[in-house]
């Protein structure tokens, strides 16, 4: 496994290689993960020429430019996940890295174990965002039940969603072929105008929708 690490400030970007580097495989076996380092956005673009597995960057190092530098890196990973730390932890600013196609966002505050914790669920194809960081999206009243517009079991469905499983795991789960995951997964970006997992978990949560 090969994973970026973008940072700016040498002591927090070496905390964070020390804790990817204890990346384990489900079964619990320790993970042999090369972890190639940055410090700017130009830096973090010349490591993404050779392929990585997972990349984990800093929202505010030099050259990022905000959602701007965010976009690039987006788009040099192709399809591998891109995670955001940063020291703002708003619910604006976690909702704008979602939809910019981020696939987890841990704050800076946030321990080594949960760090690992969520890197291993975006590396399963699941979606970390830490649930106090999204109280400022709850909603006033909570919305009836299944959401307006999702049948039962699309509603269970989006909630598998919501905990970062993916269609495989939904599928042994729910007693479907990935199949009819796929078409009940069209019908919630459908019905949420999203257009992606990320954001369908990020707008059913603001509209309370989840757990």
């Amino acid at each position: 496994m090969r994973v970026l690490v973008a940072d700016d400030h040498p002591l927090v970007r070496d905390a964070l290689a020390r804790a990817v580097r204890g990346l384990r495989s489900r079964d619990g076996e320790a993970g042999d993960v090369q972890v190639c380092e940055a410090g700017d956005l130009a830096a973090a673009l010349a490591g993404l020429a050779q392929p990585v597995d997972l990349a984990l960057v800093d929202l505010q190092m030099p050259g990022m430019d905000g959602l701007g530098g965010l976009a690039a890196l987006r788009a040099a990973l192709a399809s591998q996940p891109l995670v955001v730390t940063s020291g703002l932890d708003d619910a604006a600013t976690i909702r704008a890295v979602l939809a910019a196609g981020a696939a987890g966002f841990i704050p800076k505050t946030a321990g080594a174990e949960l760090l690992l914790q969520a890197l291993r669920l975006v590396l399963g194809g699941g979606v970390y965002v830490p649930a106090e960081a999204l109280s400022g999206l709850a909603p006033t009243t909570p919305p009836a039940s299944p959401p307006a517009g999702l049948t039962p079991r699309q509603a269970e469905v989006l909630q598998a969603l919501a905990r970062g499983e993916p269609n495989k795991q939904i599928a042994r789960e729910l007693g479907l072929s990935e199949g009819t995951v796929k078409l009940h997964l069209a019908a919630i970006l459908r019905v949420l105008q999203a257009r992606n997992r990320t954001e369908a978990v990020v707008r059913a949560r603001a509209l309370g929708w989840l757990d």
